[in-house]
C-alpha cells in the first residue's frame, strides 16, 4: 500500500498581553513552520518578555487522505489558503509556571476545520506558503471528483403543500359559500 503524502511541521503559539483587567493574557496561533531536526520533540519557550511569549510545539504530521480531497480542494482554491490548527489550554501547568496553549492537530482540510468548530474546539488559521498550497492543490486535483449536479425538478411538478407542510390541492369548483345557481 502506498504511503500517504505528508509534511512534518511545528506550531508556534503566542501568549500576548492584552489590556483587560479580568484576563491579562490571550493565546493565539502565531505560525506553522516546516519541522527541523533541531526543534527537538517537546514544546519549548522561544521568546519571553513583558508583553509576549512564543512557544514552539514540534512534531506534527499533516497527512492527505483521498476521501478528504474535497476539503483540500476547497482550501487550495480559496483566495487565502491556510493551515488549520486545533488547540486547547492545559488544565494544569506542565512545563511553565502557568498553563499554556497546546496544539492538538494541524490540517489543510476545510472539512477537518469545520468538524472541529462544530465540536466547539478552538481552531485558528494562518496562511499556508505557496509550496504547501501547490502540494495540496495537486493532490486535490488528482483525487477530487465533484459530484454531478442533479437536475432541479420544474416547479410545476413539485408537490403542493400548505404552510404547515400538509398536501394541498387546487380546484376550480367552489366548495363553500353560496351555490352557483343564483338563488
Amino acid at each position: 500500500m502506498a504511503e500517504r503524502p505528508s509534511l512534518e511541521v511545528a506550531v508556534v503559539m503566542r501568549r500576548q498581553r492584552i489590556d483587560n483587567r479580568w484576563q491579562p493574557w490571550r493565546w493565539e496561533l502565531a505560525d506553522v513552520v516546516p519541522q527541523e531536526a533541531g526543534f527537538g520533540t517537546g514544546p519549548r519557550l522561544l521568546l519571553k518578555n513583558d508583553d509576549e511569549e512564543r512557544w514552539l510545539h514540534p512534531g506534527f504530521v499533516v497527512e492527505l487522505f483521498r476521501d478528504d480531497a474535497e476539503g483540500y480542494y476547497l482550501n487550495a482554491t480559496t483566495p487565502a489558503p491556510c493551515w488549520f490548527v486545533m488547540w486547547r489550554m492545559e488544565e494544569e501547568a506542565t512545563i511553565a509556571d502557568e498553563p499554556i496553549a497546546r496544539p492538538i492537530v494541524v490540517s489543510v482540510s476545510y472539512h477537518d476545520a469545520g468538524r472541529w468548530l462544530d465540536a466547539t474546539e478552538t481552531v485558528e488559521q494562518v496562511p499556508a506558503p505557496p509550496d504547501v498550497v501547490e502540494w495540496m492543490r495537486e493532490f486535490a486535483l488528482a483525487h477530487y471528483v465533484p459530484e454531478p449536479r442533479k437536475r432541479a425538478r420544474p416547479q410545476s411538478f413539485q408537490r403542493l403543500e400548505d404552510r404547515f407542510g400538509n398536501p394541498a390541492s387546487v380546484t376550480t369548483t367552489k366548495k363553500f359559500g353560496g351555490g352557483g345557481d343564483g338563488g
